[in-house]
């Protein structure tokens, strides 16, 4: 099993930034890779970033390029995910997850994930 435990989230103006992290513990050596996810209330849960963590490749949903970055720390099996010119619409809660080493796994698809985090509220005020 692999526990995660995210922190960061809080409210922030419209422009702010807030980094958000996902300490990972227990099986991690069996995990691939982290993602972040986020649901807004009355929408469906969308796909924000991930990163592999061997060779750290990153990927992100369009709607966050260029605002978000996700990062890594190997020695502290935690994930970080920047955010940057925050707008009202990233409003959230956002959730850390992992994915076992598989060769089927997609970054943006939350079924390919085994262990979710128990979510961190972000709001952007306007």
């Amino acid at each position: 099993q692999v526990q995660l435990v995210e922190s960061g989230g809080g409210l922030v103006q419209t422009g702010g930034s807030l980094r958000l992290s996902c300490a990972a513990s227990g099986r991690t050596f069996s995990t691939g890779a982290m993602g972040w996810f986020r649901q807004a209330p009355g929408k469906e849960r969308e796909f924000v970033a991930a990163i592999t963590w061997s060779a750290g490749i990153k990927y992100y949903a369009d709607s966050v390029k260029g605002r978000f970055t996700i990062s890594r720390d190997n020695a502290k099996n935690t994930v970080y995910l920047q955010m940057n010119s925050l707008k009202p619409e990233d409003t959230a809660v956002y959730y850390c997850a992992a994915a076992s080493i598989r060769t089927d796994w997609g970054a943006a698809q939350a079924p390919k994930y085994d262990y979710w985090g128990q979510g961190t509220q972000v709001t952007v005020s306007s």
